[in-house]
Order: C-alpha cells, then structure tokens, then sequence
C-alpha cells in the first residue's frame, strides 16, 4: 500500500508533469494536436525540457497556504489572497481572465473573501486537488476550504461545483486507498450528490456513467460533450474529461495522461488536473522519471514541490507544521521573463504547418 508521503509527492509531481508537458501543446485542436506532436509525448517546451505555469504554481500556493493556517479558513484565504496578489505583480504569462480580473480586485484593496469574479473557469479545479488529499477525513473541512479556495477568484456555483469534484475524489483516494478501480456506480454517484439539483452537472455524469459501461475512449467521452477539436476551460468541460480519464485508465499514470492531452484544448490544466489525481493515485513512482526530470524550474523547483508535499504529509500525519517551504522569491521576475519569452517563440511557431481545424 502506498504511503501518504508517496501519495502527496504523486499529487503534486503529477500536477508539474500534466501541466508542463501539456503546456506546448494549449490551445491546438485535437487534428492539429495530433499532426503536431506525434509519437509518444515528451517536453517540447524548450530544449527537450518543460516549464510549469499558473496550474502548478497555484496548486503550490494552495499547499503553502495549508501548511501555514490547516485549521483557519479565514487565515487560509487571506494568506492566499496575498500570493495571488504578488504573484500577479510578477507578470505571470498566460493568465486566466477571471484570475487576472480578481488579482487587480485584490490591489484595488477588495478582501480576499469578496475579490472574485462570476466566471465558471477552470481555476478553482486546478488547484483543487491538495484540499481534498488534506482534508479526506473531515468533509466539513473540505467543504470550508475548497469554497474559500474557489470563491477567492470564481463566483459562478458551477466554479464551485467542479473544484469540489476534483477534490472529493482526491478525498476518496487518500482515504480509503484506493489501489482498485471503483465501481463506475459508486464514482458516478459520488459526482451526482455534489449538485443533484444542477440539471446540467447531473447529465454530464449520466454521460460519465454511460460512456464507462460502454468502456468508451477518452476521446470518445469528449465527443459526448461536443468537445470533438479540444476541451474547452469552462469547468464543467474540463473537471469531467479529466475524471472520466481518471477512472478509465486507473492506476496507469500515463495512460491516463496520454489520453487527455491527446484530446487537445486545454491541455495543461486539463493535464494538471487529472495529473493530481492520477499521481495521487499512483504515487512518485508510478510517473515516468524522465517526465519528472525534464522539468527545468527555479526558484519554485521540483526540490521545493518534494518538500512543500513531503511537509504537507507530515502535518497530516503528526499534527506538527514545519509552515511553509521557502524559496528565492526575488528570482521569479526573472524566471517569468524567460517563460515568456519561449512562450512568444512558441506562438510564433504556430503560424506555421501542420495546419488543424
């Protein structure tokens, strides 16, 4: 059975690889995805290497913030309200529009607890995952925490709808241990409880339910949803695609992996986000080391995410916080200038054949 050390370290790892090797490829249809990036996937991001963004950077936050306040909501918030807010100062590319909207609320001197935004984005589902490993045996806990980790940028119920998703099977993976596929019964009617009066979430998860009976692809799910040239990042596009994934290729993290990001769209935070539960599933081992070694970051390195899970795990296990992981913070403006740069190189490519749809 695997540890909980081992479960987190999978979690947040899994969210790097998802996002980082998911990131060239955002935006593509999934022909052009396909023409694009054949064989089997690797980092293309720069030199053979992979960068994280906005996905992994907040699912950080998040675990900071878990290691500084575990039992304060409102301290929680604040303190996240904060690295949001200097994160946003440090000109991160490829910002989300409702986040950026609720950092500049956040400058504008609005309280963490009334900065969001009405927008169902896939924000909140990004950084969803660790609430729900932390929080596994307390569903009062989690129901505070993720509301406030949603609420802080995202406003619209279904924001709050497919974050909680997200991290109620992450609670159901630490918790029980999940080494076996559940049951697609038992899954789908998990997913239904959080929103039965949502007509729109409950159709979706009968699509989830029917589409496993009938033991469908990845892609195929992603049809059901009309989703046929890409995920988009409203929530209840993302959140389902990377659950239905989660489920059908349980335990098999690149498997798992593999199927998503070959749907195209959105293919970091859909990477990231069933790039948690997948590693959360299958713990640090059961992701390709060289999917884990390509990442080149710095100053927020693959070390300091080891260490940010492995204190998370002891806080869980003991009681006992260590508080947050530092880091060279001054060095991020720097390291962002770099990522923009080969994120423009990278637009730059696109002009270019393989064309897609």
């Amino acid at each position: 059975m695997l540890s909980l050390k081992e479960r987190y370290r999978g979690l947040i790892l899994g969210t790097a690889v998802g996002d980082s090797l998911g990131l060239p490829a955002e935006g593509f249809s999934r022909t052009r995805t396909a023409r694009m990036f054949k064989g089997m996937w690797r980092h293309r991001f720069i030199f053979g290497h992979g960068m994280t963004s906005d996905d992994t950077e907040h699912t950080l936050f998040v675990v900071q913030c878990l290691l500084a306040h575990p039992e304060s909501a409102e301290k929680f918030t604040r303190r996240l309200g904060w690295y949001l807010k200097w994160w946003f100062a440090s000109l991160p590319a490829g910002i989300g529009l409702a986040t950026a909207r609720a950092c500049i609320k956040l400058w504008l001197g609005f309280s963490a607890q009334n900065s969001g935004v009405y927008s169902a984005g896939n924000g909140p589902a990004m950084r969803a995952a660790p609430i729900g490993a932390f929080f596994c045996s307390s569903q009062k806990d989690l129901d505070t925490f993720i509301s406030a980790s949603t609420k802080i940028t995202h406003t619209d119920p279904k924001a709050l709808v497919g974050a909680k998703a997200v991290a109620i099977t992450a609670a159901w993976i630490v918790r029980d241990g999940l080494e076996k596929r559940p049951s697609a019964e038992a899954f789908c009617e998990l997913l239904k409880d959080i929103a039965p009066e949502d007509s729109e979430w409950v159709n979706i998860i009968e699509k989830i339910k029917e589409s496993l009976d009938k033991n469908a692809t990845v892609d195929e799910f992603a049809d059901t949803l009309k989703l046929t040239e890409g995920v988009s990042g409203y929530i209840y596009h993302t959140v389902p695609v990377a659950l239905f994934a989660w489920h059908r290729h349980f335990g098999n993290y690149e498997e798992t992996l593999t199927t998503v990001w070959n749907c195209g769209g959105d293919t970091d935070t859909t990477g990231a986000i069933v790039g948690a539960l997948a590693g959360l599933t299958a713990g640090e081992k059961g992701i390709p080391a060289d999917w884990v070694g390509g990442i080149i970051e710095w100053p927020r390195s693959i070390r300091i995410l080891r260490e940010a899970s492995d204190r998370l795990s002891e806080l869980k296990d003991s009681g006992s916080s260590q508080g947050p992981v530092r880091y060279f913070w001054p060095g991020i403006p720097l390291r962002n200038t770099v990522f923009l740069i080969v994120v423009l190189g990278h637009a730059f490519r696109r002009i270019f054949p393989p064309y897609g749809k």
